[in-house]
Parts: C-alpha cells; sequence; structure tokens
C-alpha cells in the first residue's frame, strides 16, 4: 500500500492520462465520421464497441512490451533511410485516411449522383464500422502506449492512464459524435482534419516528425473560426434579432 503515498507515482499517472487524453482527440473525430453513417439506433452502440475493444488493444499492446519495442526497429533501409514496422504501420494508417476522408467528402457533397441533385448514400454496416474504428485506433495506439513505456516504468501506472483516458473517451464520443450530426459544417471540417492527420501519419511514417502541437494548433484554430460562425448564425435566426427579415 505504499504506493498511495507515492507522490511520483500519482505525478506520473496524472501527466500520462493528460497526454492520452490528448493523444485521444484524433480517435474521437474519425470515430464521430465513421459511426455517423450507420443506422441511428446503431451510431452510439459502435461507439461503444470500437471504443471497448481500441482499450483491450491498447491493454494488450501494453502488456507486449518487448514485442512493440521491437517495433521501432529498422526491418529495411532503401536509399539509407532505415524503415521499422512502426513506419509501415503509420504510413498505411494515414493513407487510409486520405482515401476515407476523401470518400465520405464525396459522399457528403455529391453522393454518386449528377451534380446538384445527389443520391441518397446508403447506410453503413456494423460490423465493418466497428472494425474500422479498432483497426484505426491501433495504428493511433503505437504512438500512444510507446509514449506511456517511455514516461512510466509501472505497468500499474501505464494501464490505468490508458484506461482512465478511454474512459473519458468513452463519455465524450456520444456528444461529440451529436453534435457533429447536427451540423454539416462541423463534419464538413472533421473530415478535413481526418486529411490532416492522415497527412502527419504518412509524414511521421516516411521520417518526417511533424509536432502534434502545430497540428491541433491548425485543428484548434478551425474549431474557434466555426465556433464563431455558429454563435453568428444563432444571432442571427433568435427572434429579437432586428437583422432577421420578417
Amino acid at each position: 500500500m505504499a504506493w498511495l503515498i507515492e507522490p511520483g507515482l500519482w505525478a506520473s499517472l496524472l501527466s500520462l492520462t493528460l497526454l492520452e487524453i490528448v493523444l485521444g482527440i484524433d480517435n474521437l473525430v474519425f470515430i464521430a465520421v465513421f459511426a455517423g453513417r450507420l443506422p441511428a439506433p446503431q451510431r452510439h452502440r459502435a461507439q461503444r464497441t470500437g471504443l471497448a475493444l481500441a482499450l483491450a488493444t491498447r491493454l494488450g499492446l501494453l502488456a507486449a512490451i518487448a514485442w512493440i519495442i521491437g517495433f521501432t526497429r529498422p526491418l529495411f533501409a532503401p536509399f539509407g533511410h532505415p524503415v521499422s514496422l512502426r513506419d509501415l504501420v503509420l504510413v498505411a494508417g494515414g493513407l487510409f485516411l486520405l482515401y476515407k476522408g476523401t470518400r465520405e467528402i464525396h459522399h457528403s457533397l455529391e453522393g454518386g449522383g449528377s451534380p446538384g441533385r445527389p443520391l441518397p448514400v446508403a447506410p453503413a454496416r456494423f460490423v465493418p464500422t466497428v472494425a474500422q474504428i479498432v483497426l484505426l485506433d491501433i495504428v493511433f495506439s503505437l504512438d500512444s502506449v510507446i509514449t506511456a513505456i517511455g514516461m512510466a516504468t509501472n505497468f500499474g501506472v501505464m494501464a490505468a492512464a490508458i484506461v482512465i483516458a478511454v474512459a473519458i473517451m468513452l463519455w465524450g464520443s456520444r456528444p461529440l459524435s451529436d453534435f457533429v450530426e447536427r451540423h454539416p459544417t462541423v463534419k464538413m471540417l472533421a473530415l478535413s482534419f481526418l486529411i490532416l492527420i492522415g497527412m502527419t501519419l504518412i509524414a511521421d511514417g516516411a521520417g518526417f516528425h511533424v509536432p502534434k502541437g502545430y497540428v491541433y494548433a491548425a485543428i484548434g484554430f478551425s474549431v474557434a473560426v466555426e465556433a464563431l460562425n455558429q454563435f453568428a448564425a444563432r444571432r442571427r435566426q433568435s427572434p429579437g434579432n432586428p437583422a432577421q427579415p420578417r
């Protein structure tokens, strides 16, 4: 029970949990977008199922510490540039995000029909959607778990931080998903985030590390601009607004 009064352990848990939550922002964005095309009764169940499986995946990866560390060892070195299994996974995940983001934007605007008359898009299926959520979470989990291993040495602290972060993601996924679905412009912004994150993953896998702070700053600026747009739109629609047409 001595660990309960160990300040260093609690500081490590707090800092690692905060970092895991920040790294989980990507997950919430693509979960909100992927689950959005499911029929309404299945959306939140897909989010919960995907996050539960993602938690099991992260804890499994964390338990296999030696195997995870091996992900960073070079497999081959084309043109003198070492490539590891982690790099290949990041590039593959980035390409998938580019494909998925572009495809979802096309369906949202075009729908496969003629210009100005898009055809209705068929709802997605539950199992493939959950599978996509889990596969993409594995890509994001690699950096998350490697970061946890680098910041803490106690398995219990690392596991607790991951569980807390996923629990917060589970709590926040439903309101975020509902908000994205209610506002088409926010959904388009979320899809653009997927493309941005996909390019970041590809660059990272190719050896060009892009600091996450730059990415989050760009996302934060876009979110702030869209929040101002939403606020202005509500003011224009308010009954007491004199600028509203009568």
